[in-house]
Order: structure tokens, then sequence, then C-alpha cells
């Protein structure tokens, strides 16, 4: 240990200052020796505080830091953004069981890698194939829960079970990984998801049998469903509604280390009261959202998400945070009673059971696919997934080189103001309107006229079967 003299004290500075002994590996600890060697050199030839000389070294050190984990966060929505548009097309040549099924092999590659690597490096390509592995993974399950449930009301039921999963894990990951790292070791919250996901590949074999089954119809190209306009609308409301999570997730730790000199396992629990908040607030908002209307109650809901954004800077200690992180899941739970329509104009309601926006934008473009486009879903939940991942893309990308230069207060106030900006864009889809020109399936193509135009006519006469009736589509599952 190296004491430096201070006034007339001594200021102890030792490994501690810079990281953890008990976690940090050896080479980590020679660097870190050596350099302490050289701070005190320092200090001694210029007649400086070598304390204060490592505090400024420090602080350079977290900003570097932040910046290079901002990266690595963002570097599989990165590579998930440029392989979603080969994945819809290829699910329509070849259904949706294979992408499925390569997405389980890639994801539990990399979780393995994330397990025994070391290096920046080899962190870096594992989180970047995990990228391909959620594309993969992410379009084709979202196309195979649409093409099974052709009614609305079981379609938003069916993806907000299947989503929950998805918000589970984006809330309690941080909590989980944190505690098990602080008490058992790094590899331990890996080899525990490589388990799970092997589990996850054993029922997709099993149940659903991978192999080739290309769809009947082709569906509307990528680019023609970028230009429509409610299409537009709901692809960014699941970014706008994710990026404030996604800077949150790599920059809070960070933060909270460096302000709070908090442990590990308080940096991962400090996102628990949002996974707590967001499970109430599905129940909680449905009354309300039935009262006041959906696209309001989402409105209400990222303008608390933005004032709890807010918030999160001016805390001091981990107690600070528990409203202002409360808050934001409860915001996201209000989200989840957006714009999810009963067609049957009944007073019916329907409800799901995560509490991200995910939820109800997803069944909602797929209702939009059916109502305006061709029933066939790979290409709308390719831009689906794109979405979702340009806010976990440019939060953490951003986020992390903006709080270089503007802290991390006016990052998080920053994607605020833009979430708030973005909220009365929701009042377009108050009434989404049918264009009652649908392109069709089956004996719909009969039906055209002469001048090309397609008469308005009810939805199942064109589709081949009636969303709005009820009932599963048969998709082949089982069969060998």
């Amino acid at each position: 240990m190296l004491l430096t003299t201070v006034g007339h004290a001594h200021v102890p500075l030792s490994m501690e200052d810079f990281l953890d002994p008990s976690k940090a590996s050896p080479a980590e600890k020679e660097r870190v020796g050596k350099l302490l060697e050289r701070i005190d050199m320092l200090a001694s030839d210029c007649n400086l505080s070598a304390t204060r000389l490592a505090v400024e070294m420090r602080e350079s050190h977290m900003e570097r830091e932040n910046f290079r984990v901002g990266i690595l966060f963002a570097s599989k929505s990165i590579v998930q953004l440029i392989v979603n548009p080969f994945i819809g097309p290829l699910t329509n040549r070849i259904g949706y069981s294979i992408p499925m099924f390569s997405g389980f092999l890639i994801m539990f590659i990399s979780t393995v890698v994330f397990a025994f690597g070391e290096k920046y490096s080899v962190l870096l390509v594992a989180r970047a194939i995990q990228g391909a592995g959620s594309a993969c993974s992410s379009v084709s399950g979202m196309g195979t829960i649409a093409t099974f449930y052709t009614d609305s009301k079981e379609r938003t039921r069916a993806f907000g079970i299947a989503l929950s999963g998805l918000a589970l894990g984006v809330l309690v990951g941080p909590t989980f990984g944190g505690i098990v790292y602080q008490f058992v070791d790094k590899r331990a919250p890996f080899l525990i998801l490589a388990v799970l996901a092997l589990l996850n590949g054993v029922l997709q074999i099993v149940v659903l049998k991978p192999s080739i089954r290309p769809e009947d119809e082709r569906g509307a190209p990528i680019l023609k469903l970028l230009k429509d306009p409610y299409i537009l609308v709901a692809a960014g409301a699941l970014t706008f509604g994710n990026i404030g999570i996604a800077i949150l997730e790599p920059s809070l730790p960070m933060w909270m280390k460096e302000h709070m000199n908090a442990d590990s396992w308080a940096q991962g629990i400090a996102f628990l009261p949002a996974s707590v908040s967001y499970l109430l607030g599905t129940n909680l908002f449905g009354t309300l959202a039935h009262k006041i209307g959906h696209w309001l109650s989402a409105f209400l809901g990222m303008i608390l998400c933005s004032i709890c954004l807010v918030a999160i800077p001016f805390s001091t200690q981990l107690g600070h945070l528990i409203v202002p992180n409360f808050g934001l899941g409860l915001a996201m739970g209000e989200n989840i009673h957006l714009f999810i329509p009963n067609a049957r104009k009944s007073k019916e309601w329907m409800f799901s059971n995560s509490g991200m926006v995910d939820a109800s934008m997803i069944p909602q473009m797929g209702i939009l696919v059916d109502l305006r486009h061709v029933a066939i879903y790979g290409s709308v939940y390719a831009i689906a997934d794109v979405a979702f991942c340009l806010g976990f893309a440019i939060g953490p990308a951003v986020g992390g080189f903006v709080s270089q230069s503007a802290g991390f207060s006016w990052t998080i106030w920053g994607i605020a103001i833009v979430a708030a900006l973005y909220s009365p864009l929701l009042l377009l889809l108050r009434k989404p309107p049918s264009r009652g020109e649908l392109q069709p399936l089956n004996e719909g193509k009969s039906k055209m006229s002469n001048t090309g135009a397609l008469d308005s006519q009810a939805l199942g006469s064109t589709l081949g079967y009636d969303p709005t009736e009820g009932g599963q589509k048969f998709y082949n599952y089982g069969d060998d």
C-alpha cells in the first residue's frame, strides 16, 4: 500500500481505489499495481498529491469505461438491425421453425462465450453475434404467434404471455446478474442462462419439429410496409418506449459506482422497483384505460416516464432511486393498454399480461398488416424488431458518447425530453382508419375489378379466415 503526504496526514492509496481485487483477474491486478507505482513516482517528481492525481485519473478512466460498456451493449442491437431485414423475407420462404432454432443455437454459443471470455474483444464479438441470434428468434417467434392466433383478442393475450419473458428479462436481468455476480462469480449467471437456453432448444425440437414450411402467399415487401404511416407510428413507439431503460441499463450501474460507491448487488437491485411496479401497473390501470381511452393512457404513461427519467440524476443514495424507478416501471405498465383494438366494437376491452409498450404495439402491427396489407407477418415483425433494437442501439451507444461530454445527468434528461416530444404523435393512433382496400389472399383475388381496385369487403372474405371471429390457424406443427 502506498502512502502519500497531504498536508500532515498520510492518505492511503491502494488497489481498491481502482478495482475489486476479489473479482479482478491477475493481469488486471498487475496492470493496476504498475499504475500505482507510476503515480507515486510522478507525484514525487512533481511534488503533487498522489491521491488527488489518482482520483483525476480514475474519473477519466470511468468516462472511458462508460463509453466501452455502451458500445458493448449497443453492438448486439446494431447487428440485430442489420440482420433483421433478411430474416423477414427468409421466413416467407422456409417458414418460422428453422430460423427460430438457428437463433437458439447462436444464443447458446454466445452465452457460453460470455461465461468464459475475459478480453473485451472476445466479449464484444460474443455480444455482436448474439444480435444475429436475437433477430432469428424474435422475428420467427412473433410471426409464429401472429400466424397461429388469428383472433385479435387471443393474439393479444398470446403476445402478452410471450413478451412477459422479454419484459422480465429486461427488468429482472440486471438484478439477477448483479446479485449472482456479487455473491457467486462472473461465470454463474451466464452458465445458468446457457442451461435455460438449452432447455428451450430441446422444447423446440420436441414441440415445433423444425423443418421447411414455406408460406402459401407472398408477403408485402418491407419497403411497402415502411411507407405505411400507422406502422411507422407504432414502430416509433417501440423505439422511444424502450430507449430510456436502454440507456439506464449500462450507465446507471457505472454512475452508482462512481457517485454512491455502490456494490455490484446494489447496482443490480436498483432496477427491482421497476420490475415490481410494471407488474402492478398492468392490473391497476386497466379501469383507467377503459374510461379515458388507450391513447390517453399511453400518453400519460410516456409523460410519467419522462418525469421519472428527469428525477433519477438527482439521487444521491440507493433509496432515492426507488420512487423514480418504481414510476418508470409503472409508466411502462400503463403503456400496455395502448392501441389494442376491439374488432367487434363491443364493450369488451383487451388487456395483456406484459407491462411494456411492446405487448401492445406488436399485436397492433400484426392487425395493421391484416387490415391494410397481406396477412404474412415476417416482414412487419422484422420492422418491429428493428424498431425495438433502435432503442437499445441508440441508447447505449449515443448515451455512452454523450455522457463523456455532457455527463450522465444531461444524457438522461435529453432522453426524457425526446420521449415527451414524441408522445403527442400517439394522437394519430386514437382511431387508426382502415383503407377499405385489402390485398386478396385466397378467393379475394378473383374479386378484383378491371381497374385493378378492390371493392370494400368484409375482412374475412379476403383473408380466407376472419381474425375477429376467433380460432387458431392450423400451422402443421406436430406433424412428422
